[in-house]
């Protein structure tokens, strides 16, 4: 709300100051008009010295020129104040997000060092605890890294070991990994098509895409979620088509899922946890694989597609191998 409120003040200020400026510019054109008039109509019954001469409109128009540089300059001053505005408001919004993200796992692990303690805990029940305290550090251990991978993502010095793979056996394996990671069973998923080419990809950046889509299906699922996989080889690409049944993404929100620190808000689960990271790594590491990566939902409660095209290593052509090679991460 505090944003809100300044923000519209800062237009306000940015609207009175134009109107300033205009009011003057229409005063200074008014005068000018005004006077021109009268030299015209009588210009020749006064004195010489009186007599309009063209030289006379040099300030006006310099002043025009300055007072248009003027606005322009606080237009700029205005869309800076905005980005700014805009940048600070995303500040607060990670903070917040990877505050809540830090704070939960942590908040267990001391309940279960309290618990282990202060009480005569069976042997069976501490094993428990143990498991759980790992699974917690593993999560607080993958929101670090992945925030360290972000920065040196966005400052090109995180590397990938790329490779040449069969595109059919790698991306399926590294699907069937990502859903036994997240504990979707069998008969949650499908993954049909047929990939009969060669691509040039990292496993590990391409198993974090995996990672994210299911962690987001799984997430954002209100019933026994449901993740169909098709994948295909055309001309010169790879696409992939990731379904989900989840809760859907409305027209608006699509066009900013993959914004760093977006995160979607549902009031049927508005709970889940998350730092609006996922999807804007997902989106970095398909471009640094020289593809893209698009979504469509057909609205609220309808699922979920993600579309990825990547392109096709082809052994004769030596091209795109150098391409990929001068622009790894």
């Amino acid at each position: 709300m505090r944003g809100k409120h300044s923000l519209f003040y800062h237009i306000l200020i940015f609207i009175l100051a134009q109107l300033v400026w205009l009011s003057l510019l229409g005063i200074w054109i008014y005068w000018y008009v005004k006077n021109y008039l009268v030299f015209e109509k009588v210009g020749e019954s006064v004195s010489p010295q009186l007599i309009y001469d063209v030289q006379n409109a040099l300030p006006f128009v310099l002043g025009l020129i300055l007072l248009i540089g003027l606005s322009f300059i606080t237009s700029l001053i205005f869309r800076h104040l905005n980005v700014q505005l805009k940048i600070t408001r995303l500040y607060d919004t990670f903070i917040g997000n990877v505050t809540h993200e830090l704070k939960s796992p942590l908040s267990s692990i001391q309940l279960y060092l309290e618990t282990l303690n202060q009480r005569n805990v069976p042997p069976e029940k501490q094993k428990e605890f143990i498991e759980l305290m790992m699974k917690d550090t593993d999560r607080l251990q993958g929101l670090i890294n992945s925030i360290l991978e972000i920065s040196a993502q966005e400052k090109n010095k995180l590397l990938y070991e790329f490779q040449v793979h069969p595109a059919d056996k790698f991306i399926k394996k590294i699907i069937e990994e990502s859903l036994e990671r997240f504990r979707v069973g069998k008969d949650n998923y499908k993954i049909s098509g047929g990939a009969d080419c060669n691509i040039f990809a990292g496993r590990d950046a391409l198993r974090i895409v995996f990672d994210n889509l299911i962690d987001n299906a799984v997430k954002y699922s209100i019933r026994q979620p449901m993740i169909n996989v098709n994948l295909t080889c055309s001309g010169n690409k790879l696409i992939i088509k990731f379904t989900d049944n989840a809760i859907g993404i409305s027209a608006d929100e699509q066009k900013k899922i993959f914004n760093k620190f977006y995160r979607i808000y549902n009031k049927n689960i508005p709970n889940v946890k998350g730092t609006g990271l996922g999807l804007y790594r997902v989106r970095e590491i398909i471009k640094a694989h020289h593809g893209k990566i698009s979504v469509l939902s057909a609205g609220e409660d309808k699922g979920t597609t993600f579309t990825i095209e990547l392109p096709v290593h082809k052994e004769r052509n030596n091209s795109l191998l150098k391409i990929f090679s001068d622009t790894i991460y």
